[in-house]
């Protein structure tokens, strides 16, 4: 029986090998993140039967309580029966891709099984079946979740499920008294064996993904302190003035060897190894630039010669080459060096990757604001074009936070703080937006506000059906949302609630936002929407400039309507119909 453990245990090792090589294919861990799809289910099937099969050919034949062979086994001997870890991989399958996986490995596992032969092999066919629907419906629990059971989880499961197998063969068998020695013989080792095995290869996978995880918290957090950091310089406009500073606080934070920032023509800044040739206000002359500024698309580079840089005892090996852009045009590239191209690694494509597009962000939205300063109607635009910078920091704030306690909460509120900002930028280039992009950034904002203070608020939307096309002023509804957010409730911290109406009536699209706040006193209320009214949470502008908009597009119709009492206030306006053309 000890020399039987021992075989088994071999050939668990050969699967956790398999396992852990596995989880280090980039595309095999993206497609656990999916388990659901039925095209990984169906790829989780190939995999886990090709591991079968190896399980099957890779057992241990059993003759009369006699190990007969630990060869690789394509046809057992007649009466002969198999020990392997064939109920770890269905096992496995089962509980990684839910019942699907599990019972399809199970009939897989068990064809090859039977026609491996020896005594009695169509009991293996029901067993496999029966073991791989018995774990898919267990790891049924934790797919809706994303999650993976545990590995206590996994050794019971894996135990219950050789239990499973030795019961069949006790019970199905027409030989009872042989089928008690077989089991007697195999139980204990294959029991034991297969229990850990399931328990490491679950192992592997919790500890692969929480690591892929860490990294990608890691480098979340380096992005946004990087986007915090460099703002002020990439908003203020491509010169050499700010792109130096940038450029230097990039290859601070992230070390690198150095970095390069051009537009277009010239080089903007260079900061770092090779400063002696690589010269600020230089034309660009490397092809690798060029061909980025033509492309737009991100280029990586692993030599000297592809750097294209001419200059005798240049240190640079590596380099990365990420185009800016604004408004869909390619108006600049942010270049990083490495002097050991080894540095160079996936991950810092991954982080250069997701720079370019805050940086490239940042340099539009700084565009939009110099042009919006230009216009005539600077006042409207100035209202489109406004981020507030300290809702901006705060929700980087929160993301920061719950980035080391609450990862996949984090990257969410970073989509989410990714609409808000483009919605932003697009809001500055047009007077009118469809309804369903104003609740998008509704949506955005109110899953930032409630990240920041948990269970404060409840906001309810109701929106008739056939309005979702409707044009309306950006940020008209987030306004009145975020108004209500600031000034309504006082410091009350519970049953603060916001109802957010909008449906058709014969004058155009009745919008109320409607709060269970304290109200407002009847002299302040006269002014609202009319005049600048100071307040601790801001400037006190938003009203007032929402309104003025409001009537400078449809008239006096469209005003903003203030309806309050202590047991809370209404804002409501009437926009009239229209949609955008085709």
């Amino acid at each position: 029986m000890f020399n039987l453990f021992i075989l088994i245990l071999e050939r668990v090792g050969l699967i956790i090998i398999l396992a852990y090589l596995l989880m280090n294919v980039h595309y095999f861990r993206d497609r656990l993140g999916e388990r659901q799809r039925l095209s990984t289910k169906l790829q989780l099937i190939v995999v886990f039967g090709i591991f079968a099969v190896i399980s099957n050919y890779t057992g241990v034949e059993i003759s009369r309580d006699q190990i007969i062979s630990d060869q690789v086994l394509m046809k057992l001997s007649e009466g002969a029966s198999l020990a392997n870890t064939r109920v770890l991989t269905i096992g496995v399958a089962g509980l990684i891709g839910g019942p699907m996986v599990g019972t399809s490995v199970g009939v897989i596992s068990g064809i090859i099984r039977f026609f491996q032969g020896g005594e009695e092999a169509y009991i293996y066919v029901i067993s496999s079946i029966l073991i791989g629907l018995i774990s898919g419906l267990y790891g049924a629990r934790t797919m809706h979740k994303n999650a993976y059971p545990t590995i206590k989880e996994g050794f019971m499961i894996g135990a219950v499920t050789e239990g499973v197998q030795m019961l069949s063969i006790l019970l199905l068998s027409q030989d009872f008294q042989a089928a008690w020695d077989l089991v007697t013989f195999i139980a204990y080792p294959m029991i034991l064996v297969n229990s850990m095995g399931t328990g490491i290869f679950l192992s592997i996978i919790g500890s692969t993904l929480r690591q892929v995880e860490q990294t990608r918290a890691v480098q979340t957090h380096d992005v946004l302190q990087l986007a915090n950091a460099t703002m002020p310089y990439f908003r203020s406009g491509m010169n050499e003035a700010s792109c130096t500073e940038a450029a230097k606080i990039i290859q601070q934070l992230i070390k690198v060897s150095a970095v390069s920032i051009t537009n277009t023509e010239r080089i903007l800044a260079y900061v770092g190894a090779a400063s002696d040739h690589h010269i600020a206000s230089n034309e660009i002359l490397t092809e690798l630039s060029k061909e980025v500024l033509r492309t737009g698309e991100i280029r990586e580079v692993h030599s000297h010669d592809e750097i294209g840089c001419h200059h005798p005892g240049c240190p640079l090996e590596a380099a990365l080459v990420i185009p800016l852009k604004a408004q869909g045009k390619t108006v600049g590239t942010l270049k990083l060096y490495f002097t050991d191209a080894t540095k160079l690694t996936f991950v810092e494509r991954q982080l250069a990757e997701g720079l370019g597009n805050i940086f490239s962000s940042q340099i539009e939205l700084g565009e939009i604001e110099l042009q919006s300063k230009l216009l005539q109607d600077a006042e409207i635009k100035s209202l489109q074009a406004q981020v507030n910078p300290h809702f901006f920091f705060n929700a980087i704030n929160t993301v920061s936070a719950l980035i080391r306690v609450d990862s996949e909460k984090a990257r969410r509120l970073l989509i989410q703080l990714s609409n808000f900002f483009r919605a932003n930028l697009q809001g500055a280039r047009t007077n009118l937006i469809p309804l369903m992009k104003e609740l998008t950034q509704v949506e955005a904002y109110r899953s930032l506000e409630q990240a920041r203070f948990p269970d404060r608020y409840q906001v309810e939307i109701s929106v008739e059906d056939g309005l979702e096309e409707v044009l309306v002023p950006p940020f008209l509804i987030q306004i009145l949302l975020e108004n209500a957010f600031r000034h309504a409730f006082g410091s009350r911290k519970t049953d603060n609630r916001v109802w957010i109406d909008v449906k058709g009536s014969p004058d155009g699209v009745f919008i109320s936002v409607r709060d269970n706040g304290e109200g407002i006193d009847s002299e302040r209320l006269e002014k609202l929407g009319k005049e600048t009214l100071p307040s601790l949470e801001g400037t006190g502008s938003a009203l007032e400039n929402l309104n003025k908009r409001l009537i400078s597009l449809f008239g006096e119709a469209a005003k903003l309507h203030f309806v309050s009492s202590p047991t809370g206030t209404t804002v409501y306006c009437t926009v009239p119909y229209q949609e955008r053309e085709g």
